[in-house]
């Protein structure tokens, strides 16, 4: 599950004297939206005030990133306009300020890409409502631990669960999906691992959620490592999991969100210590498979026309043929950088001005599909892994899933297992969720940070349903 990114690292000197009681003055909190296409829109706060030299000081957030405090540190102002530069990310944004609106009317640029962003000052920040986020103090036990994947030399911090009373719990390890998560599986202010975490522990289970590797607080380096190594760190939570006194060693269980939902067969098929597996959206299909359905499908669903997206589909198949015969990293990017040059070369004027820096475009292309995680992904085929998973295995998918075809995922899913002569499994399309689980009217992406919801109770139930089903 890839986020829109969009890092914003902003830095601001600007000498007050520049600025009197009849004109701009940009001391106060300033909010207002990146247009990343019509569909898809970032809320930017930023926050300016004066430090005791007259001199100000500010750090913005971007919310729906659940990025907060983010330094800022260089800007020019006038009486009616402002500009500041984010060397780090190649970012920029320039606005006026508007005397009628209150307003500074701008435009965020980054890389390739240029946005409208329109800055208003604000009393209060509207903070988005997450009403199933539990709050504390938990009728249950939280504990921060760390544990070690000893063959990476990696620490991984996270957060234990489990029932006040009682002893001998069966326990979960959450298994986030692809891009660097947190434990909670953070993803715009929806916290969709903490709130699986707490109904369970409610319901009696231990509960193991850790941050991956490279951030919060776990060490390593995601940027280079591949599904395989995301093994090696759900292994040694297992292992953690059978030093704790609370926990019934033989009914330790996984369950994985999208790419954790890859990760959690391939330890099955390796460890017979695994009692059981849950798949939330986890693929049954190629990598390659699900990501050619999976732009289609989006880009459908936002309206793109069909010769837009055959084009498109056209080219990424190229780039993936590229990718599969590469020798390495270097190999794929240089490949891969010719042919994004000879796409561009192609456009129209329009086009190429549409796409921005057509030089960084190409680069930053390049860059994200010629990672040795993006290769990996490309090619694993999920179904002889499947075959060997003799657990007992519960699949379930939302019937509104953009990013996996839902249908056909669970259909090859179920294949497998039944190919591997799995005794004990079931496959569920749950009406009207989406890749997050939530209940969606389109299933697009756009959507995901304006539902309330964040993970629906319904598949909740069937997790626990099913859970108490197989550990009677």
């Amino acid at each position: 599950m890839k986020k829109l990114l969009f890092p914003i690292v902003v830095s601001l000197f600007i000498l007050p004297s520049i600025f009197s009681q009849n004109n701009f003055n940009p001391v106060g909190i300033w909010q207002g939206k990146i247009n990343i296409n019509p569909t898809v829109q970032l809320s930017i706060v930023l926050h300016i005030d004066k430090k005791e030299d007259g001199t100000l000081n500010a750090s913005m957030d971007s919310p729906d990133q659940s990025a907060y405090g983010i330094k800022v540190d260089k800007i020019t102002a006038s009486q009616d306009s402002l500009h500041f530069i984010v060397m780090a990310i190649a970012g920029n944004y320039h606005a006026e300020y508007n005397k009628d609106s209150l307003m500074l009317l701008g435009k965020w640029s980054q890389g390739a890409y240029s946005f409208p962003l329109n800055l208003k000052k604000t009393d209060k920040v509207e903070e988005a409502k997450r009403p199933q986020l539990p709050a504390k103090p938990y009728p249950y036990n939280e504990e921060e631990v760390v544990f070690e994947n000893k063959i990476d030399s990696i620490k991984l911090g996270g957060s234990f669960t489990y029932p006040k009373e009682g002893n001998n719990f069966s326990a979960v390890v959450l298994i986030t999906g692809s891009g660097w998560e947190d434990r909670d599986e953070t993803i715009f202010n929806h916290k969709p691992f903490l709130v699986i975490a707490d109904y369970l522990t409610r319901k009696g289970f231990a509960v193991l959620r850790f941050d991956d590797r490279g951030g919060g607080a776990s060490t390593g380096n995601a940027t280079k490592a591949t599904t395989l190594d995301f093994v090696k760190d759900v292994k040694a939570a297992v292992d953690y999991l059978k030093t704790r006194k609370e926990v019934n060693q033989n009914k330790i269980g996984l369950i994985g969100h999208s790419e954790g939902g890859m990760i959690a067969p391939l330890v099955a098929s390796e460890r017979k210590d695994i009692a059981f597996i849950i798949l939330l959206a986890g693929p049954g299909l190629t990598g390659e498979e699900i990501l050619i359905r999976q732009a289609e499908l989006i880009s459908k669903a936002e309206g793109i026309p069909d010769q837009e997206i055959e084009k498109n589909a056209k080219l990424s198949k190229s780039i993936y043929a590229e990718l599969r015969k590469s020798k390495d990293a270097e190999d794929a990017n240089k490949h891969v950088k010719n042919l994004l040059e000879e796409y561009v070369q192609k456009l129209s004027d329009s086009e190429k001005k549409e796409l921005g820096d057509t030089k960084a475009f190409v680069e930053q292309q390049s860059n994200a599909v010629s990672s040795p995680w993006f290769k990996f992904f490309l090619t694993y085929d999920p179904v002889p892994v499947l075959e060997k998973v003799k657990c007992p295995v519960l699949a379930l998918n939302g019937e509104k899933d953009l990013q996996v075809p839902a249908k056909e995922d669970l259909e090859a899913i179920e294949t497998a297992l039944k190919m591997g002569k799995n005794k004990n499994y079931k496959t569920l399309l749950l009406p009207g969720l989406n890749h997050l689980f939530q209940t969606a009217q389109t299933g697009s992406p756009n959507e995901y940070g304006k539902i309330e919801e964040t993970f629906s109770p319904v598949a909740l139930q069937t997790i626990s349903d099913w859970l108490k089903e197989i550990l009677q």
